[in-house]
């Protein structure tokens, strides 16, 4: 007599249930449709503010003293960094929340296939709303490393403008999500 385990369900669902994960692997490497090639931008566009929040909550953490800047007048990041606004939110220096942040974007972004405005249309309209989300506030650093600081830091000036570059590309893929949502 055998004994049959049976498999659990998962209790997160599948983003796109009917590719299984080598098949999500293959079209994630290799499809070329306009909205892989999209959410591949986002992916990169998000690696390359992770890595400039990485540098920031190096010397947030004190592992790194000092953050070098162009030689360039209005630029202070260890003066911007070093504020009590960038350790004031949930008592965390704000260069680790902001590697989360992009952690998740990255996440949303690689998510499901090809397919997924139309079978699972909830991932590409939360992107788009995380990505709104994280424009707005961006905008709203950007502001108060000036009217609170009178100094601006470049590698915070970088991860805005790559998070506003990423506004266009996730739009397409929502819309396309919404109108499947209500058809």
């Amino acid at each position: 007599m055998s004994t049959q385990v049976a498999a659990k369900p998962s209790v997160i669902p599948s983003a796109t249930p009917s590719l299984t994960p080598s098949e999500l692997s293959h079209e994630l490497r290799t499809g070329d449709t306009d909205s892989m090639e999209r959410r591949r931008k986002v992916v990169g566009l998000s690696l390359v503010a992770a890595a400039a929040m990485g540098l920031i909550a190096a010397y947030q953490t004190g592992i790194i003293k000092h953050l070098p800047e162009p030689p360039l007048p209005l630029l202070d990041a260890d003066k911007v960094d070093a504020s009590s606004e960038a350790y004031a939110k949930l008592s965390v220096p704000d260069g680790i929340l902001g590697l989360g942040s992009y952690a998740v974007t990255m996440g949303l972004a690689a998510m499901g296939g090809s397919n997924r405005a139309k079978k699972a249309p909830w991932i590409p309209i939360a992107l788009a709303a995380k990505v709104a989300a994280d424009s707005v506030n961006a905008g709203k650093l950007t502001v108060d490393q000036w009217t609170k600081h009178r100094a601006f830091c470049s590698y915070c000036l970088l991860s805005a403008a790559v998070t506003f570059a990423m506004v266009p590309l996730v739009l397409p893929e929502a819309r396309t999500a919404l109108r499947q949502i209500t058809a």
